[in-house]
């Protein structure tokens, strides 16, 4: 496939490798995790949005998150969903457009992480300096943050896409279901040195820095509560921490497992089923953690669910 000739501009994506008989219950459960990923967060930025009473930096924040994961998610899965029963042959996309995918693609899981470290560092005010909580994390403390977190995401994403667009090509299949950078320096001839030194310090900088945060914040927070005289805020403070560590060691873990399954090629297929479920599974995960976070969101859900037990023992 490598050697495939095809008009200058346009690629050929690998895509995943599905029989006739699994590829209806991928497209299925891939379109209905999609489409619960789009409704449950573009709902939760639109609750958080409207409701003044939400407007507090963790649900502002939310918001970020949100707004991000429906991004990635866009980004990634229509493309896939429609080359599932595309002929292999067919799977055509152009140059430029794989070099948008593969843009927000990284720029999305970039922002994920330094949300994250926001998120950590509100939730060490919150427990630990809770008297200066509202002085220090001000709806406009929290615009600069947020605003910075997604502009340095993009300084780093742009210089690392850049890199590899300015290298010519002599490939012209892309072996992974979407673009990503790697792929991308992987249709040239020339030395890739120059990606594989940036893409490899970008990777230290973005993952390290946000592990060393979030551990040295959460010590912190650990040590706070089990200092503390009162019990039940203690607990309640490790309740909200809990989720929100979980949901990093989902993202975090997901995204280093692809780094690491990129340095064996024979385990392609579970790389490409691995660099997919990195952009739904955290985004389904983060609607539904979050938003049951939310009292308005808590009631709505427990409102629906007594109506349906309600209508069905009546049925």
């Amino acid at each position: 496939m490598e050697n495939t000739t095809l008009v200058p501009d346009l690629l050929l994506l690998e895509g995943l490798k599905v029989t006739p008989y699994s590829s209806v219950p991928a497209f299925v459960l891939l379109l209905l995790i999609y489409v619960f990923v789009m409704l449950a967060n573009v709902g939760l930025v639109t609750m958080i949005s409207l409701q003044r009473s939400l407007h507090q930096p963790m649900f502002l924040l939310f918001c970020n998150m949100g707004a991000n994961d429906v991004l990635g998610a866009s980004t990634i899965i229509p493309p896939v969903l429609s080359a599932v029963f595309t002929p292999t042959a067919q799977r055509y996309i152009r140059y430029s457009s794989c070099v948008l995918q593969a843009f927000f693609g990284h720029f999305h899981a970039s922002v994920v992480h330094t949300v994250l470290m926001i998120m950590a560092f509100d939730r060490y005010v919150a427990v630990c300096k809770p008297l200066h909580y509202a002085a220090i994390m001000t709806s406009r403390m929290v615009v600069k943050l947020s605003v910075s977190a997604w502009a340095v995401c993009l300084v780093l994403v742009v210089v690392l896409v850049g890199l590899s667009v300015r290298l010519s090509r002599c490939r012209a299949v892309v072996l992974n279901p979407f673009c990503d950078n790697p792929s991308l320096f992987k249709l040239s001839c020339e030395s890739t040195l120059a990606n594989d030194v940036y893409g490899l310090a970008y990777t230290v900088v973005l993952l390290g820095s946000s592990l060393g945060s979030i551990t040295l914040t959460y010590l912190r927070i650990a040590v706070a509560c089990l200092t503390s005289r009162s019990k039940t805020n203690s607990a309640r403070a490790l309740q909200t921490c809990s989720t929100h560590l979980v949901l990093y060691l989902i993202t975090f873990l997901s995204g280093a497992l692809i780094i690491v399954l990129h340095r064996f090629p024979s385990l392609s297929d579970q790389r490409k089923m691995a660099s997919i479920l990195f952009h739904v599974v955290p985004p389904a995960m983060n609607a539904i953690i979050y938003g049951l976070q939310i009292k308005a969101v808590r009631q709505r859900i427990f409102i629906l669910f007594t109506k349906n037990t309600t209508s069905n023992m009546k049925g």
